[in-house]
């Protein structure tokens, strides 16, 4: 992206004061000073710039707030560039917007601008927020015309003719000419693109907000496929306005390139573009001159998350990931580009985009030791890794296309992220010989809600990812009169403690109600990993301190070899909508055996306890004591209120006997058991602050660094 202000000052085109409130233009003949804080401001200075040092417009006949004669009340052309040196002659006028400007309010410049342009009798008109631009020749045609006049671009100094496009591959046109590519832009104005655009559509009401959404993707596939078809050097790009071209022709090339994304991507393109031939010009003209593809990931990602959040948040408890949480998780495991790994509950693809881009830099070091022996064999490292071994589940219909059309602008993968919800059973039960009508009809009920009944990807199989990365949804809850599949979850069904079921306070095991949707993807993560494979989970503390969790890490520390757990800022997740504690907690799966072999020595220990002298028979005699005070006030009218007393004494006293039998079998688990290291880190700064603004201090950075070593260790 080139810095034109930076470029201005060491011009001496322009200055700022000490604390850049106010910008000085050095135009001839006098030097004129305006407030930079203006937001309309900043989008002048850079057209100014981009008139003189682009352009190559002489300074000298480039002049800001023009009076415009006879307009009322009086007006001002916030640039105009005159055709003669004594400035009397007006050539281009520009009238410069904010970047946040709606779409109707530009439509209302583009009326402004005409009035003037008309009024100084120029020959061109630009009208610019800087995130969108249209010119059109206004001397040479009708006065109310405004399809026809437009032209891709105001001409260079010294220009005679008006080219037929903007953009050109490679920034020039098929006779050598210099013209312009495609331009990388910031995250900020990318953003404003993709808001803006979207505002475009909505139209104050005329579509809702996630239909609005789902046409502009669709045109956000289409920019991403021109981008990428092939094209000599030279060839100018479909998706853009060409000059005095009626609106019905670029609705026919849009739907030339969706007809192409069909063909190719039938999961992704699967419904027909919705949108008019004036709606199609709107988006295009805010898509037209970004690059996408070559915007770095981290500007990518967080505009598209940031500008889709407001429209899916909390959504299933849908909250996206912070990348600087999402780059240190990727970065501190051990990824090659032979390992599979899974996004159980992937969003707009965040996890997926960046281990993929850790194989493609693999690629890119390894090609410079020479390990590939022609660039065919460094792309087939990555682009292998990407078809083969990526994948991602995402229940949102609308984020789950979101996450195929990141995964195409990183080039493939896309195909393996499905849309269903990641807590379905994983595989079908196959029918038997002699099973009854009953075993059949349960089967085939099981069957409907699995995973591989609602995809025909059948790489979705248990055991057999060596990485999940993910961050489940928070605050959510599964109810079991929903979502039949919560009877599958051992952590869905209410266990009788050990010890309550030695003192003979038996339950009958059930399935619970409901469960947090975090807890079951905990379970679900452990059948999709292969043994000893690794899950890396954002979770919320409560899975770590609550009391009532108890039974959640008990099944942690009998199926997970616990590696890691780095705790979060509260504030870590506030700047996307929520503001639970969380930590970030690295598992390794047990094999079946080290699994069984931990259960095994818990039940040696809890029988080996119960059957100590003390347990056993001081529980034994509380309760003969309990039952004899309770037979002797069988004949008192006072019975009911008595029992109730001698029940609660009963309780307070039995659970002081429980207290003394839990801490000896917690201690006697803690000789017997196996035992190891757990790297412990606490992050109080991650490089942002609540809001999301950027911060200098990132103490993830630092922990990385020493979690990769303590990872590599194992």
């Amino acid at each position: 992206m080139k810095d034109y202000l930076q470029l201005g000052i060491e011009k001496g085109l322009v200055s700022f004061n000490e604390d850049k409130s106010r910008i000085t233009y050095y135009t001839i003949p006098q030097n004129k000073s305006y407030k930079y804080s203006d937001p309309e401001e900043k989008v002048r200075a850079e057209v100014f710039l981009q008139l003189v040092l682009d352009y190559g417009y002489p300074i000298k006949k480039v002049q800001l707030e023009v009076q415009v004669p006879r307009r009322t009340p009086n007006d001002w052309a916030d640039i105009v560039v005159f055709n003669d040196d004594e400035c009397l002659s007006p050539y281009i006028v520009v009238e410069c917007k904010h970047k946040d400007v709606s779409e109707q309010e530009f439509v209302q410049a583009i009326e402004q601008g005409f009035g003037n342009a008309n009024s100084l009798k120029a020959h061109f008109l630009l009208v610019t927020s800087g995130i969108k631009t249209l010119a059109y020749n206004v001397a040479d045609y009708k006065s109310l015309e405004r399809v026809a006049n437009r032209i891709p671009k105001i001409p260079g100094y010294g220009q005679t003719e008006i080219n037929v496009a903007r953009f050109y591959k490679g920034g020039v046109d098929e006779d050598g000419n210099v013209q312009e590519d495609l331009r990388v832009i910031s995250e900020d104005e990318l953003r404003k693109v993709f808001a803006n655009a979207h505002q475009a559509l909505w139209a104050g009401g005329k579509r809702n907000p996630s239909e609005a959404f789902d046409e502009l993707d669709k045109i956000i596939f289409c920019k991403i496929y021109d981008e990428r078809a092939i094209r000599k050097r030279g060839v100018p790009y479909d998706m853009q306005l060409f000059k005095g071209e009626k609106p019905t022709k670029l609705l026919e090339r849009v739907n030339r390139i969706y007809k192409k994304g069909e063909e190719k991507e039938p999961e992704v393109f699967n419904s027909p573009i919705k949108l008019n031939e004036n709606e199609i010009t709107t988006i295009v003209e805010f898509l037209q001159e970004v690059n996408l593809g070559d915007t770095d990931l981290d500007s990518k990602g967080k505009a598209f998350e940031e500008f889709i959040g407001s429209y899916f948040r909390g959504e299933f408890g849908q909250y996206f990931t912070p990348r600087n949480i999402v780059k240190f998780i990727v970065s501190v495991l051990p990824i090659t580009n032979e390992d599979r790994v899974l996004d159980t509950s992937c969003g707009s693809g965040g996890f997926l985009l960046y281990a993929l881009d850790k194989i493609r830099k693999q690629a890119d070091d390894m090609a410079k030791e020479g390990y590939f022996k022609d660039p065919i064999e460094q792309y087939n490292y990555w682009h292998d890794f990407a078809k083969n071994n990526l994948y991602g589940i995402e229940i949102s219909d609308q984020i789950s296309r979101t996450a195929k059309m990141n995964m195409i602008i990183h080039d493939d993968g896309h195909t393996n992220v499905i849309n269903c919800d990641g807590l379905l059973d994983i595989e079908n039960k196959k029918h038997e010989e002699g099973e009854t009508e009953e075993e059949r009809n349960a089967i085939d009920a099981f069957n409907r809600n699995t995973i591989e009944s609602q995809t025909s990807n059948k790489n979705f199989k248990p055991n057999s990812f060596k990485y999940i990365i993910t961050n489940p949804p928070f605050g959510s809850s599964v109810k079991a009169t929903e979502h039949s599949y919560m009877k599958n979850y051992r952590m869905s069904i209410k266990q009788t403690d050990w010890l309550d079921g030695l003192i003979g306070e038996k339950q009958n095991s059930s399935v619970r109600a409901n469960q947090s949707t975090e807890v079951l993807f905990i379970e679900q993560c452990w059948r999709f990993l292969e043994p000893h494979g690794i899950l890396a989970i954002v979770i919320p503390d409560s899975i770590l301190t609550n009391s009532s969790m108890q039974y959640v890490r008990t099944e942690i520390e009998e199926k997970y070899r616990i590696i890691a757990i780095v705790s979060l800022p509260q504030t870590a997740f506030m700047a996307n909508g929520a503001g639970v504690k969380s930590s970030v907690m690295f598992l390794r799966k047990y094999t079946t055996e080290e699994t069984d072999n931990i259960i095994s020595i818990k039940q040696r220990i809890q029988t080996s306890i119960w059957e100590s002298p003390t347990a056993k028979s001081e529980v034994r005699k509380l309760q003969k004591e309990c039952k004899e005070k309770i037979r002797l006030l069988l004949r008192n009218d006072s019975y009911k209120e008595n029992k109730e007393k001698i029940d609660e004494e009963y309780k307070i006293r039995i659970e002081k006997v429980k207290e003394v039998i839990l801490s000896a079998y917690t201690s006697e688990c803690q000789k017997v058991l196996p035992d190891y290291p757990i790297f412990m880190a606490i992050a109080e700064e991650i490089g942002y602050d609540a809001t999301g603004k950027k911060t200098s201090n990132n103490e993830l950075d630092v922990i990385s660094e020493e979690l990769k070593k303590f990872i590599a260790a194992l």
